[in-house]
């Protein structure tokens, strides 16, 4: 049975209702097919994010539940990450591309993939997809599994699926997943507004 959890925030300002009903579940339906459609409109999404010069340092690695790749995803999360991960029908593998084909270093690369990750999990959820980044995994093992050369750094791994009941979740998790969404105050955030 799918959860219907609403998890909308309690915003300072209005904003999209695609933002505050944004969140990040980690609990996926495990029966659940990606919808193809959905998933290259996220893809989709996130090649038209913003970029310095329009470099587009952004390179992705798309795992499929039930293929080797995305069983290589998930054995290279670290921690609680690999008792959900698993679930979701697609891992994906956000690079970012810190050097050109030149070689010249790319500094926004980080950045500019950020924002490309955030286009994705917008559309994503504007669809009824959920994602869950995560920071704790092995990039060096991605780098092996992947062949990614020196100019190519795994920034996050993306679990991206339907929403699925928390009660499937460890009980530690369970607790988080339904934990108030919180954030500090809006004018904590800024350090000068002049």
């Amino acid at each position: 049975m799918t959860a219907t959890l609403s998890r909308s925030a309690d915003t300072d300002a209005p904003v999209l209702d695609v933002l505050s009903a944004r969140w990040s579940p980690r609990a996926f339906a495990v029966d659940a097919p990606i919808d193809e459609s959905k998933l290259a409109s996220a893809l989709e999404a996130a090649r038209w994010a913003p970029s310095a010069n329009n470099s587009q340092p952004w390179r992705f690695i798309v795992a499929r539940r039930g293929s080797s790749a995305h069983d290589a995803i998930h054995d290279s999360l670290l921690g609680f990450n690999q008792a959900w991960a698993d679930k979701a029908a697609v891992l994906i593998v956000a690079v970012a591309e810190t050097a050109d084909t030149s070689g010249k270093a790319t500094p926004f690369a980080a950045y500019d993939l950020g924002q490309a990750v955030a286009h994705l999990s917008v559309q994503a959820h504007h669809d009824g997809l959920h994602v869950h980044q995560m920071g704790g995994f092995d990039g060096d093992a991605l780098r092996a599994r992947f062949d990614l050369g020196e100019n190519l750094r795994p920034v996050t791994v993306i679990a991206l699926g339907v929403l699925g009941d928390a009660a499937d979740l460890p009980e530690a998790l369970q607790e988080r997943e339904s934990a108030p969404r919180v954030r500090r105050a809006l004018s904590e955030s800024i350090l000068l507004d002049a």
